[in-house]
């Protein structure tokens, strides 16, 4: 029976994902939010799962990959088209209010490209190339849940929203390394270790201040750090 564990961890993170949709569509972005973190738990145990109980396959690989496109690719995608259909619109635009929140799914269609590349990419063991998919998804979830009255405050949130989009698209897929929270050795001098515990500790810091919108402010925070570290290595 052990087998079958770590493929019905992966399905409850997919059924997270569809609740998260349809509270969503609802309108009950926190309730959204909650139920993508509900599924990025689930996905953490899955591998963990499976690689306690050597139970590895490819085809707990791609149903891995189908649960963390709804979670984190469709259900934070509805997230933004929900907020797309209720901000104010500049008079120049309404006329395609009808039309452009369903530009919010681009992004589900950049996270399952973003899944098929990493499926593929035997370089991101220990890291990642681009923004993993829970970060975006944890990003937009919060940015909407957290900063709403700022966003709802202008008509022209509409075309930042949409600029923010088509970037963490472009994040999404880019080669850009990210660093992985996964630690071979727990000592504090290992190489990188002194760079994921210090993010730990910022984050930490920040969630407890801003909470819900602390989320967003520390996927920013990882996405310039990344950056940073990618330069300083190149310049090494």
């Amino acid at each position: 029976m052990k087998k079958y564990i770590p493929n019905t961890i992966t399905s409850c993170n997919l059924i997270s994902g569809c609740i998260a949709t349809c509270f969503a569509f609802l309108g009950q972005t926190e309730m959204a939010l909650l139920w993508i973190v509900i599924g990025a738990v689930f996905d953490f145990f899955d591998g963990m799962s499976a690689r306690l109980l050597n139970v590895s396959s490819p085809i707990g690989k791609e149903l891995d990959s189908l649960a963390e496109d709804i979670t984190f690719g469709v259900a934070p995608s509805t997230i933004l088209y929900y907020e797309l259909t209720v901000i104010d619109y500049p008079s120049f635009l309404e006329s395609f209010r009808e039309y452009l929140p369903f530009l919010a799914f681009i992004m589900a269609a950049f996270s399952a490209l973003r899944l098929a590349k990493f499926n593929l990419d035997e370089r991101q063991s220990l890291g990642f190339i681009g923004m993993p998919t829970p970060a975006n998804a944890l990003f937009w979830g919060s940015l909407v849940c957290g900063y709403s009255s700022i966003i709802e405050r202008s008509s022209y949130s509409v075309l930042i929203l949409l600029a923010l989009m088509l970037f963490c698209c472009w994040l999404l897929v880019c080669e850009i390394p990210m660093f992985a929270l996964k630690f071979k050795h727990w000592g504090i001098h290992e190489k990188g270790n002194i760079v994921k515990y210090g993010f730990i500790a910022f984050s930490a810091c920040v969630l407890a201040i801003g909470q819900i919108a602390g989320i967003a402010a520390v996927i920013v925070a990882y996405v310039i750090v990344s950056i940073i570290l990618d330069i300083t290595a190149r310049k090494a």
